[in-house]
């Protein structure tokens, strides 16, 4: 047995054994990234796991140009095809000239390069020792006995590290010339194979050194301008993969992060099959990038989409931020928590369908309505002439009124709907108390995805069921999650979101949540136009859409049905373009009903019911205003100290009351948005006036004045400017740019 010395202790040579085959290297190898491929198996995403070097897919010796072969022979190994592993003739000339001028360069051939790679014995990082040296030359002669020239070549190129981390040639040449190494010139052949002897040089000293490989070339005249071409090389060190997909970064991560890298990796690196169409992610992509470019948001616009498969809950399209058009793109937003807005309202209304306390026919009383609270009076606002009074409960979850959103959480509690929320998967953090009363219109934060899936359980029969990133055929089936609400109250929520006569009455007959299949849909807005939403569902896929910034910054007149609406409509019709959806079927347990309105605020129609609740006529009660107590303000006492004196019944302002919080929902036009002003005790024929500070809103007993925000003095006064009332109100959300 031969034995060699390392540190003064004898160690047996290595058997050629040690050594592995050529197909074992092979399949040992793994790129840097993961490899992440849509269901039709595309490439969608590169996500890098291997921080240790870069390393691109292992390229066959026909893949690559025969340019670089001959540069990287010329430069490390000429007589390659004629020794068996050592090259004696170079070994000895290297030799002499060390006993000559010192050490200069080495004689290593590829063959004594690669086990240097494949031996983990002979890595080393300074000069190896004589040892290691005779160590070396031993595994050249028994690699060449059991590989064939080209195997080695081969693994040579796709195991070398070229510049920085850069390692092999498919990384080399894809990031340093954006370009595969079959097209690869001699210039750049050259380049590279310099970078082969010394991977970190200045460019300068690179460019004479791949000079002098394009010479032994014969090709000396593509040495012009060559040290130009290496610092431009050079700085593309860092640059993204020539021809890599970019298409779901977002995706991808949440991709890498399900299979922990346990899928069986191939000679091209881990690659993972998820559930994302590619097809889809791009026409997702081109939506987001068209209509942000044309909303007059301010700076910072960004987007996230969601499309998920209402069977079985595959994400069928991710897009987590605008790309380069987002002030920061790697930010994930379908992640974020962002304030819900009205996105909650429906499910509010399912579970009050769910209890028998409401059916779409049901009226609720849209007008102001003080309720007391631990931190004092809340008192939702909703102001359009039109909606005052009674509605029904299609209507005014179709039309997302506010007011009799809150009177509905009054019959459920908010405790009891924030069970039923975290049942659907949000995450709240806080419990129902916290939130109160302000829950029915979105108070809590909650994030994109999780309120996609949570859309889906209503198009799912009111089942709920985690989503899926990795495709596998064997689980194409549907997949049935426990129900959080009945198939009746999850359909019925349905047929009214799709309703359009329903909901003309904010949004108009022709608005971005009209699309050519049937499609449920709600919007909504979060205080002060920081974030607005539009999600919805067909018979197949439930779509969310988020418009806003990264730093939760206002935008400007945008509202869920201007910013995101319009995206959802894009989706939905491209979507409806390869397959026809229609309602679905009416489940056992709703019937139909036709029911007539008295009086009749709202034509008769075919309504849906709970088996069991159904009713033909609808009348209203009404109401008994209880009179507000007497209230004595600083200005009224200012007039009695001046010797005036109150008579009982003095006109006063009976609504809106003194403290009252108003906040203006973006998701209704401006001009339906008219605060009611209401005097009690005004005797016939006097004349009443109303003030905003010092400027006249409007006349008479009752009045109509679009709320400008900001703190705001209400004054009543007499045909004489004597002042008969006065409360003060916080009016809360964007300007709307809209005459009074």
């Amino acid at each position: 047995m031969v034995l060699a010395m390392s540190g003064g202790q004898a160690e047996p040579a290595p058997s050629p054994d040690a050594l592995p085959s050529f197909q074992a290297a092979r399949q040992a190898y793994r790129a840097s990234d993961l490899i992440v491929l849509d269901r039709q198996d595309h490439v969608l995403q590169r996500v890098r796991q291997d921080f240790q070097g870069r390393r691109g897919d292992w390229l066959a010796l026909e893949d690559i140009s025969p340019a670089l072969l001959q540069a990287v022979l010329v430069s490390e190994d000429r007589r390659f095809h004629e020794h068996h592993g050592v090259d004696v003739p170079a070994i000895a000339a290297a030799a002499w000239q060390w006993v000559a001028n010192g050490p200069r360069r080495g004689a290593s051939t590829v063959s004594m390069q690669l086990v240097g790679m494949l031996d983990e014995h002979l890595r080393a990082y300074g000069a190896r020792t004589p040892a290691q040296k005779v160590r070396q030359v031993v595994q050249a002669w028994a690699l060449e006995r059991r590989w064939d020239k080209d195997e080695i070549l081969e693994a040579y190129l796709n195991l070398a590290p070229f510049r920085g981390e850069l390692v092999g040639v498919d990384s080399a040449a894809r990031v340093l010339f954006q370009k595969h190494a079959a097209g690869l010139n001699a210039r750049e052949s050259a380049l590279l194979a310099a970078m082969l002897r010394s991977p970190n040089v200045a460019a300068g000293l690179l460019a004479r050194r791949a000079c002098g490989v394009l010479e032994a070339m014969d090709k000396p005249e593509a040495c012009d301008n060559l040290t130009l071409a290496a610092q431009s090389a050079l700085r593309r060190s860092a640059a993204p993969f020539y021809d890599g997909a970019d298409l779901a970064p977002h995706a991808a991560r949440r991709v890498a992060a399900s299979v922990h890298l346990s899928p069986s990796a191939g000679d091209e690196g881990v690659r993972v099959r998820s559930t994302l169409e590619g097809d889809l992610q791009r026409a997702v992509l081109s939506s987001v990038q068209r209509r942000l470019g044309s909303l007059n948001a301010g700076v910072g616009v960004d987007a996230a989409v969601v499309v998920l498969n209402n069977a079985t809950g595959d994400v069928l399209a991710y897009v987590g931020s605008a790309g380069a058009a987002s002030t920061a793109p790697w930010v994930d937003h379908a992640q974020a928590l962002r304030q819900a807005g009205s996105t909650l309202k429906p499910f509010l209304y399912a579970q009050a369908f769910d209890e028998l306390r409401l059916t779409p026919a049901s009226l609720l009383d849209d007008s102001p309505v003080g309720l007391a609270t631990a931190s004092g009076l809340y008192t939702p606002q909703n102001y359009d002439e039109r909606f005052s009074g009674w509605v029904t409960s299609r209507t005014a979850l179709a039309a997302s009124l506010n007011i009799p959103a809150v009177r509905v959480l009054t019959m459920v509690s908010p405790e009891a709907f924030h069970d039923r929320l975290l049942r659907l998967g949000l995450p709240l953090t806080e419990e129902g108390g916290f939130y109160g009363y302000s829950l029915a219109l979105g108070s809590a934060d909650v994030s994109l995805l999780s309120l996609t899936n949570a859309f889906r359980a209503l198009a799912n029969g009111g089942r709920t069921s985690p989503v899926r990133w990795l495709a596998d055929k064997a689980q194409d089936a549907a997949v049935a999650g426990p129900p959080v609400f009945s198939e009746s109250a999850a359909w019925m929520v349905g047929d009214v979101l799709s309703d359009r006569q329903a909901r003309v009455r904010t949004f108009g007959m022709d608005s971005p949540l009209e699309t050519t299949i049937w499609s449920a849909v709600k919007t909504g807005t979060s205080k002060d136009m920081r974030d607005n939403w539009c999600l919805g569902w067909s018979s197949l896929y439930t779509v969310g859409v988020w418009v806003g910034n990264s730093a939760g910054d206002a935008m400007r007149e945008v509202s869920g049905v201007s910013g995101a609406g319009p995206i959802w409509q894009d989706i939905m019709n491209w979507l409806g373009q390869r397959e026809m959806m229609t309602q679905p079927a009416m489940p056992e347990g709703v019937v139909q009903q036709r029911v007539s309105f008295e009086p009749s605020f709202e034509p008769p129609r075919l309504e849906v019911f709970m088996a069991g609740t159904q009713q033909s006529v609808v009348r209203a009660v009404a109401r008994q205003d209880k009179p507000l107590p007497e209230r004595e303000d600083q200005a009224i006492a200012e007039q009695k100290m001046q010797g005036g004196s109150l008579a009982v019944g003095r006109p006063r302002i009976a609504g809106p009351v003194d403290g009252t919080l108003i906040a203006l929902d973006p998701d209704i036009p401006p001009a339906n948005q008219r605060l009611q002003l209401r005097a009690a005790n005004v005797p016939q024929g006097q004349e009443v006036y109303w003030l905003a500070g010092t400027q006249t809103i409007g006349q008479g007993s009752v009045s109509y004045w679009l709320p400008m925000p900001g703190r705001q003095v209400l004054t009543l006064t007499d045909k004489d400017g004597t002042v008969l009332d006065r409360v003060s109100i916080q009016v809360r959300g964007a300007t709307l740019a809209v005459a009074p």
